[in-house]
């Protein structure tokens, strides 16, 4: 990895979370490293940060790439293929632009060695998980490149089929959205009861952070963990009772089938027909 030169063409946050994670793990050296996008200030702001290169011009930047990584946006991507000649017929493209099929991306630059992933935002500081794919084109020893700078954004899955990638947008792509939102709403009822916010927010993160890794050390179903602190009649009860009623758990089902049926459509829509999604923000 020390040896392979990689460019991304989008420098948006989820591309200088991989910076910043190739960079921290030794996987990479900064002089290897060229980030392209239509704003110089923030290739300036990257270069200055990381040490890295950065240009405006996108050809440039993918001509001798080892790797290209395609982190825009699903409205931008088909403009963006169109300006991306010259990459070099041995070299990987990895994308992580939601909607985004292999054959798109393939029949978009004429390549075959296409990777398509899917992370998420706590890459950012390496506690991501990322779900990905890859044609059959691709090498073995391009898919170590792979998990590597995947790796370095925290877990990392491959599938076979690559049906689930639009899955994984729905459901961790888009997850820690859900999760702020939860959040939010909890800390609100907090400081409605009463709290200052500061205490309710310091009480209901660290109810988040350790319920999940209480899960993840129990190993057993979550159904039974929940039961576990629902005594009959108590105010867990009572709160729970009030959750189905609203049809919490049918909201939370609802939220992902959209949010999955949003990511088949971004695959299908031509450019000039996509709205702009608030999921899919760059810096």
């Amino acid at each position: 990895m020390l040896k392979k030169k990689i460019a991304f063409i989008g420098p948006g946050v989820m591309a200088e979370a991989m910076i910043a994670g190739l960079l921290n793990k030794k996987l990479a050296k900064p002089e290897n490293i060229i980030a392209s996008g239509p704003r110089g200030e923030r290739g300036a702001e990257l270069r200055k940060k990381y040490n890295i290169k950065a240009t405006t011009e996108n050809a440039s930047a993918v001509h001798e790439a080892d790797m290209v990584v395609l982190s825009v946006k699903p409205q931008r991507l088909s403009e963006v293929m169109k300006g991306l000649k010259g990459v070099r017929a041995d070299a990987l493209v990895l994308s992580i632009v939601a909607g985004a099929s292999i054959r798109k991306i393939s029949t978009g630059l004429k390549h075959k060695a296409i990777v398509r992933s899917m992370p998420n935002t706590p890459g950012q500081i390496g506690e991501g998980i990322t779900v990905w794919t890859a044609s059959k084109e691709v090498t073995e020893e391009q898919q170590e490149m792979t998990r590597s700078i995947l790796g370095a954004l925290g877990e990392e899955v491959f599938v076979e089929d690559e049906s689930y990638l639009d899955m994984a947008t729905a459901l961790s792509g888009t997850g820690p959205a859900y999760v702020f939102l939860f959040t939010e709403a909890l800390i609100d009822a907090g400081v409605h009861m009463g709290f200052p916010r500061r205490i309710a927010e310091q009480l209901v993160l660290q109810t988040i952070k350790g319920s999940a890794s209480f899960y993840q050390y129990a190993g057993r179903h979550p159904a039974t963990l929940r039961n576990q602190v629902t005594s009959p009649g108590g105010t867990s009860a009572e709160a729970l009772y009030y959750l189905e009623k609203a049809g919490f758990r049918t909201a939370i089902s609802r939220a992902v089938w959209a949010a999955y049926q949003r990511s088949l459509e971004l695959g299908k829509e031509k450019p000039g027909h996509l709205h702009e999604s608030p999921d899919e923000e760059e810096k």
